[in-house]
């Protein structure tokens, strides 16, 4: 009797795109990671040098502003030559700047090596970089898919990020840097060999599909709303010509202002509220840790009722956790830490499942990667911002809480901005079309 199980190779449409997305995590895990630890190294690096912190702070957000000023070339070269090329490039940038950053003795080094090499090779592989290409991967289940992808970093920041402060406690933060280098350059070097930009690269179609390719664009033909706006070819120098476009730059800026502006200073913040430094490490790994279940559920739930709806409580969980840290200076108790950890990650780092599903279903199309990568200068540029923003402010004032304040009203600006963009008025999520058919 003939077995009625599908030989491996009719399922390998599907098999693929999970394992571009597997790569997706993998890469996510060790590269952002590589930049998070950016907020273990401040400490020692301060310590040692004496600099100032918005000086060290500094360095972060220049490598943030030089990757905001190449993010349109990079969507370019992506729309050209695909991942492979952008992601090679990040994985020998983030490795030179990790390996030679033990060599550091001034401040231009520490901004040439931690600063232009780690940020611009990190942000090379992490969430703009694989927001051009991984939402060709998926169309039903395009959120969930990515927001796996993107939980990596909550897993790479629990087993790395104690590890890295461990080895910075023992060794020290030259040695820290150099094992991340090579990690970076022996793992993620091969593996991103195997990246496609998109399914029909090999032959094959969104979501592990395996019929007509006509009936995958009746499935998406069902959920334009606008067929107007869906009919344009949208080149780069349309989409500025839109208000959707500035409102979705209004957003993410603000957005990743609160983002960053808590990754760099978090550490030293809680150690200065009374923690031990091993518990402030912690809790910026158990930030990403609790985000894998928020990044996985809010994503998969905007599949089914939006994406505005998870951007808004993405930047509500932001709010929640700059309130918390501002109660923290008062009152340093282990419950306020715990809801400033479980409203950064759960809720906060859940806007990473739709950054490239909002943009993608306003400005779909063959130059979707020179749009994304001007709207990454929005991304960059807020992520610049938030932590030279905090550091300077604490410098001028002696607190925190000016910085922190400005961050919360950041956070529901960039809220309403996403509601203003409006991609639910282009195309349907999934959810959507089921609902409403």
């Amino acid at each position: 009797m003939q077995s009625r199980t599908p030989h491996w190779s009719a399922r390998l449409p599907f098999y693929y795109g999970w394992l571009v997305i597997g790569i997706a995590f993998v890469t996510m895990a060790v590269a952002v990671n590589a930049r998070t630890a950016f907020s273990l190294l401040l400490p020692p690096l301060i310590d040692e040098f004496g600099w100032d912190r918005g000086l060290a702070s500094g360095a972060f957000s220049f490598g943030f502003l030089l990757s905001a000023v190449t993010s349109t070339f990079v969507g370019r070269v992506m729309d050209r030559h695909g991942p492979r090329v952008v992601i090679e490039i990040g994985v020998a940038m983030l490795a030179a700047g990790l390996l030679i950053a033990r060599a550091i003795g001034a401040a231009w080094h520490l901004y040439l090596t931690l600063g232009v090499l780690v940020g611009c090779g990190a942000n090379l592989m992490s969430f703009s970089a694989q927001s051009l290409f991984l939402p060709n991967w998926f169309v039903r289940r395009r959120a969930f898919a990515i927001s796996i992808a993107f939980s990596g970093v909550g897993v790479g920041a629990l087993l790395l990020l104690p590890w890295l402060q461990s080895i910075i406690s023992r060794d020290g933060w030259r040695a820290a840097c150099w094992i991340m280098g090579l990690l970076v350059l022996f793992l993620l070097g091969p593996l991103n060999l195997l990246v496609r930009r998109r399914p029909q690269d090999l032959g094959l179609q969104p979501d592990g599909e395996t019929g007509p390719a006509g009936a995958v664009a009746a499935q998406r033909k069902a959920a334009v709303v606008d067929p107007a706006w869906v009919a344009v070819e949208w080149t780069l120098a349309r989409a500025l010509r839109t208000t959707r476009f500035w409102w979705i730059m209004i957003g993410y800026f603000c957005a990743l202002i609160a983002w960053y502006a808590v990754q760099v200073h978090q550490t030293k913040y809680l150690i200065e509220v009374g923690f031990s430094p091993l518990m402030a490490a912690w809790a910026l790994g158990l930030v990403s840790a609790v985000a894998i279940p928020g990044q996985i559920g809010l994503g998969a739930l905007s599949d089914r009722i939006g994406r505005e709806w998870i951007w808004m409580a993405g930047c509500l969980g932001f709010a929640i956790c700059y309130a918390a840290l501002i109660a923290l200076e008062h009152t340093p108790s282990p419950v306020l830490l715990y809801v400033m950890v479980i409203a950064q990650g759960f809720l906060g780092y859940a806007i990473t499942s739709v950054l490239g599903p909002i943009v993608f279903e306003i400005f779909e199309g063959p130059h979707f990667g020179a749009i994304f990568g001007t709207v990454t200068v929005a991304l960059l540029g807020g992520g610049a911002a938030g932590p030279w923003l905090a550091g300077t402010i604490h410098d001028a004032t002696g607190s925190y809480r000016l910085a922190f304040l400005l961050v919360i009203a950041c956070c529901f600006v960039s809220a309403a901005a996403i509601w203003l963009a409006a991609p639910r008025k282009v195309r349907l999520v999934p959810g959507r079309v089921k609902s409403s058919g």
